[in-house]
C-alpha cells in the first residue's frame, strides 16, 4: 500500500507558487582531488547509495477529485541523470558568479511529475574547486528521521569505499480506482482523516498554513507575540520569483571567544552580529530606526518532547540598540526565556544520531518556518552547528557548506548559517527585486562582528584599570 502525504507535507505541497517555491537548497564546495572529479563519477556515487534515501525515487501521485491526502509512488520513468545535472562557470569562477548562478536555480520550481529534488555539479571554480548545488522540496523531509542525499553521499574518510544498493524495482503505481477506493476506505475506518481532506481543500494552502502555525508549532513566546504584527520593515515586502544569493564565512573562533568572554551561547554572538548588520542595512536605506525598533525572527529550536523534537521560537532582534554588548545581552534574555532552550536545533546530540546533519536539519528549520503565519515574524533563521573535522565526497574535501532557505510570502531575506571544520558559513537567500543591496548587508555582518570584538576588548580594558585602582 503506498503511503500517503502528512497533513503538513501536503500543505507545503499546496504552499508552492512561483513566487515562493518550497524547496530548500544547499550550496557544497569541494577541493578537486588529484585524480579529478566530474559527472560520470558523482551519478556512480548518488547510484550506489540512493537505496539509502527511498523517498528520492519517488514521486507525488494526486487522488482523483481530491478525496485525500496525495500518496508517494515510485517513478516507473527515473532518470537519475534528469535529477543529477551538470553547468559550469568561466574559469577562474568566482563566488559572486556561483552565487549568481544558484540563485536563478533557487527561483525555479522543481517538476512535481518527478521526485522533488535536483542536485547541480558546478565546474570551473577558482582554485580548482567544484560545488555541488541542491534543491530538495520541504515535503521530502518528514522529521529527524528524515536523511538528506547529501548525508548519504559524504564519507569521513577520504578514501571510505560506497556501500552498493541492491538492484532497485519500482512497485506498480496504482490506478485512479485503486487510489479512490484506498481513500474511501480509510475515510470509513478513520473518518477524521477524510474530514481533515476536505477542510484542507476548501481553506486552500494559506490559511491552512497559518492554522498549523497557531496550532502545531509550540511557539514558546507569549501569546501576545503571536498575537500581534510583526513591524512592517522593508524585509516584509511582495516578491517575485527571482532569486539573489550572498554568501560569507568567518573563523569560527571568533565566535568562540566572544561566547566565552560574555558567558552566552554561540548561537546568541551569531544572532547579536545579524541583528547589527540589519541595523546597519535598515539605517542605509533610510529606515525608521529608534530605541525601540526590532524584528521578529522565528528560529527552530530542539525540545526535550519526543512528540515534537524540534518547535519553532519568536525572538526580538533589538536594532534599534546601538550598544553590540548591550544588544547581545538583550538577545541572550531572549533565548534563555525559550522553553527548553538547551538544545539549540541540530545541537550535537541530534547530530552524532544523524551523521551529517545540517542539510535535513535546516531542511526541518524551513518547513517550520513555512507553518508559521508571516505576519507574525519578519524573517526565518536557521543555525546548525556541523561537524568539526572534514568531510570528503570520493576523495574531494568539503571545503565549506552553505545552507539556502526558502522565502515565504512577503518574506524579502531569509537567513542559514552553519559551523563546520572550524568556519561558519552564512547564505542569504533575498527576493532580486526587493533587495537589490543584498552585497551592503553582508558587508555589514562583517563590520558587526568586528564592532563586536573591539568592544569586548574595551570592557576588559575598563575592567583590568578597575581591578588595578581597586588594588
Amino acid at each position: 500500500m503506498n503511503e500517503r502525504v502528512s497533513a503538513l507535507d501536503a500543505s507545503l505541497l499546496y504552499l508552492d507558487h512561483p513566487t515562493t517555491p518550497m524547496h530548500v537548497g544547499s550550496v557544497a564546495i569541494f577541493q578537486t582531488p588529484d585524480e579529478g572529479f566530474d559527472h560520470a563519477r558523482l551519478v556512480e556515487i548518488i547510484s550506489q547509495r540512493i537505496a539509502l534515501v527511498p523517498r528520492y525515487r519517488q514521486r507525488i501521485r494526486e487522488v482523483p477529485f481530491g478525496i485525500a491526502r496525495p500518496v508517494w509512488v515510485d517513478d516507473w520513468h527515473f532518470d537519475i541523470t534528469y535529477h543529477v545535472r551538470r553547468s559550469a562557470l568561466p574559469r577562474p569562477g568566482s563566488r559572486d558568479q556561483l552565487n549568481e548562478l544558484v540563485g536563478r536555480l533557487m527561483g525555479r520550481a522543481l517538476d512535481k511529475d518527478r521526485p522533488l529534488w535536483e542536485m547541480y555539479l558546478i565546474e570551473g571554480l577558482a582554485h580548482d574547486r567544484f560545488a555541488l548545488v541542491t534543491k530538495t522540496h520541504q515535503a521530502l523531509v518528514d522529521g529527524l528521521a528524515a536523511i538528506d542525499l547529501m548525508q548519504v553521499i559524504m564519507d569521513s574518510e577520504p578514501d571510505r569505499r560506497a556501500p552498493i544498493g541492491g538492484k532497485w524495482s519500482a512497485q506498480a503505481e496504482p490506478s485512479a480506482i485503486e487510489l479512490v477506493s484506498s481513500a474511501l476506505t480509510e475515510s470509513i475506518v478513520h473518518p477524521a482523516v477524510a474530514i481533515e481532506a476536505v477542510k484542507a481543500g476548501a481553506s486552500q494552502a494559506l490559511s491552512l498554513a497559518g492554522d498549523l502555525g497557531g496550532r502545531l508549532l509550540g511557539i514558546a513566546t507569549s501569546a501576545l507575540s503571536l498575537a500581534t504584527p510583526a513591524t512592517t520593515t522593508p524585509l516584509n515586502v511582495e516578491i517575485g520569483a527571482s532569486r539573489r544569493l550572498a554568501t560569507v564565512d568567518y573563523d569560527l573562533d571568533d565566535f568562540r571567544a566572544l561566547h566565552r568572554a560574555l558567558d552566552c551561547s554561540v548561537n546568541d554572538v551569531m544572532l547579536c552580529t545579524l541583528t547589527g548588520a540589519l541595523r546597519t542595512w535598515l539605517l542605509g536605506r533610510g529606515a525608521s530606526v529608534s530605541s525601540r525598533s526590532h524584528l521578529r525572527a522565528v528560529v527552530p529550536f530542539s525540545t526535550a518532547d519526543a512528540g515534537s523534537p524540534v518547535s519553532a521560537f519568536l525572538v526580538d532582534l533589538p536594532t534599534g540598540e546601538p550598544d553590540p554588548i548591550v544588544r547581545l545581552r538583550r538577545i541572550n534574555y531572549e533565548t534563555s526565556q525559550l522553553k527548553d532552550v538547551a538544545q539549540l536545533l541540530g545541537a550535537e546530540a541530534i547530530i552524532n544520531a544523524a551523521g551529517f546533519g545540517p542539510p535535513t536539519l535546516h531542511a526541518l528549520g524551513a518547513r517550520l518556518a513555512s507553518r508559521l503565519s508571516s505576519r507574525v515574524y519578519n524573517l526565518a533563521i536557521t543555525n546548525v552547528p556541523g561537524p568539526q573535522e572534514p568531510l570528503y565526497l570520493a576523495g574531494s574535501r568539503l571545503m565549506a557548506s552553505y545552507p539556502v532557505m526558502p522565502l515565504t510570502k512577503n518574506q524579502a531575506i531569509s537567513v542559514g548559517m552553519t559551523s563546520y571544520d572550524g568556519r561558519v558559513f552564512v547564505a542569504i537567500n533575498a527576493d532580486f527585486d526587493s533587495v537589490p543591496d543584498l552585497p551592503d548587508l553582508v558587508e555589514g555582518l562583517g563590520e558587526a562582528l568586528e564592532e563586536l570584538k573591539q568592544a569586548v576588548k574595551a570592557l576588559g580594558g575598563r575592567r583590568r584599570k578597575a581591578g588595578e585602582s581597586g588594588k
